[in-house]
């Protein structure tokens, strides 16, 4: 009788990883993956080699009926027919990170996950523990596939895990040392049927919750609060706009975390509230982890901004050019526009996700000099924000829509790329995006 086998879905970093994991136990695996490249077929051969069963351009669903286990990367989305005929079949459906997080028991770990600033949160935390003196990497949705940590000869001694709805949707194993959650707002509505399925999702980060738990939430955030509301374990909250157990002292200009100043928000070297909640939500989790309070301000001192997140690009001729492109909901395009400082020029466009733009009419009638409206979603952009009393001009191309704000830009400005988009309609990822951006302002 054939062993049991697991079916693999999507052979991107995250499939190939717990192929090899799998593989690694000597488990049979068939994976295969719609799509078929260059990147694919090279994938596939090396793990054709380690034993596995591989098909590209499609999937044997009569085959992953069959299958003891089914498990899905990230990018699949769930209606996907090899899903589909897993779900028929009875044939339980797990995360890659799940496997993972299974492979990696006893490792401590804060689980981040929220619409917006979990990048950076996770990041922050990541950063933090190396700065402690611990072992410690950051996994999940930031990058590098958990099941890729666990195919390490050394296992870290901390992690920190960027987990997105997507991921716990088929979770089962999370049982984080500490969960963060860092805001709820609409995202992601062109793959969901309504806002409650999404943050149903994000709420499986309290599947396992018990009176032993930690959790740290957004005191500021009404969803946030909601979700929490009635969660087992021992709640955290941060803040921007009040105490709590760590706090923006806005009359004192610090931050504050367990009653204790940090750092003065100069010291911080991001731009926004957003970014000082993010560190705020940071230095509770690694509190809890074991870091010294006195540990906090030399390692949020030495972060610096991540890639498309609020990344000042470049000062020319008087104008700073910002890299948002991460930004691809209105909730996060909305964050970047409070950051504003000074008036601003804003590339708002690409993939519509489904959201109506004014939202965005009241932070935008105070500040802002000029919108370029560009993409797939351009018209709509245009139609949404037409009577705000802030001009709104149309790009084409992206080089032209890079010219269109240079020309608007005065001395003094910003111009902001916080496209409140998906990036698909013109790039393959919002990095890809972001990256275009930076080329072309760095080429004059």
């Amino acid at each position: 009788m054939a062993a049991p086998e697991t079916a693999v879905i999507g052979l991107g970093r995250s499939g190939s990883a717990v192929v090899r994991l799998l593989r690694r136990s000597g488990q049979a695996v068939y994976a295969s993956d719609a799509g078929r490249s260059p990147a694919l077929e090279q994938a596939a051969a090396e793990l054709v080699a380690l034993g596995a069963e591989v098909d590209l351009g499609g999937h044997d669903l009569a085959r992953i009926g069959r299958a003891a286990l089914c498990v899905v990367s990230p990018g699949v989305p769930p209606e996907a027919p090899p899903l589909l005929a897993a779900r028929l079949a009875a044939v339980p459906v797990r995360a890659e990170a799940d496997l993972g997080l299974e492979a990696l028991e006893g490792v401590p770990y804060a689980a981040v996950t929220g619409t917006n600033g979990k990048t950076t949160t996770t990041a922050l935390i990541g950063h933090l523990l190396v700065a402690g003196g611990k072992r410690a990497v950051t996994a999940g949705n930031i990058g590098t596939p958990l099941t890729q940590v666990a195919l390490g000869r050394t296992l870290p001694e901390a992690m920190a895990v960027e987990l997105s709805s997507f991921q716990l949707h088929d979770m089962t194993a999370l049982r984080p040392t500490v969960g963060v959650l860092t805001n709820l707002a609409p995202d992601h509505l062109d793959r969901y049927a309504s806002l409650q399925e999404y943050y149903a999702d994000k709420a499986r980060l309290f599947q396992h919750a018990s009176p032993r738990s930690v959790w740290v939430s957004n005191a500021d955030d009404a969803a946030s609060r909601d979700l929490v509301r009635g969660v087992p374990g021992r709640h955290l909250r941060f803040s921007t706009r009040e105490p709590g157990d760590a706090w923006y002292d806005r009359a004192g200009d610090r931050l504050m975390v367990d009653e204790l100043p940090v750092m003065s928000r100069n010291e911080l070297p991001l731009l926004g509230d957003h970014n000082v909640a993010n560190a705020l939500a940071a230095a509770l989790a690694v509190r809890v982890m074991g870091l010294d309070h006195s540990a906090l301000a030399e390692g949020l001192k030495s972060f610096r901004a991540l890639a498309h997140r609020m990344e000042p690009v470049r000062e020319l001729a008087g104008v700073l050019w910002i890299n948002d492109s991460k930004a691809t909901n209105i909730a996060s395009t909305r964050v970047a526009v409070a950051a504003m400082a000074r008036p601003f020029v804003l590339l708002l466009g690409g993939r519509h996700k489904g959201e109506p733009y004014t939202v965005l009419a009241p932070a935008l009638r105070e500040r802002a000099r000029a919108i370029v409206a560009y993409g797939e979603a351009g018209p709509i952009v245009a139609h949404d924000l037409a009577e705000i009393g802030v001009p709104v001009v149309s790009g084409g191309d992206f080089d032209q829509v890079m010219e269109r704000a240079r020309e608007l830009a005065r001395p003094g400005d910003t111009v902001l790329l916080s496209p409140a988009c998906s990036s698909y309609d013109m790039f393959n990822n919002y990095e890809e995006r972001g990256r275009r951006f930076r080329e072309i302002v760095e080429g004059w």
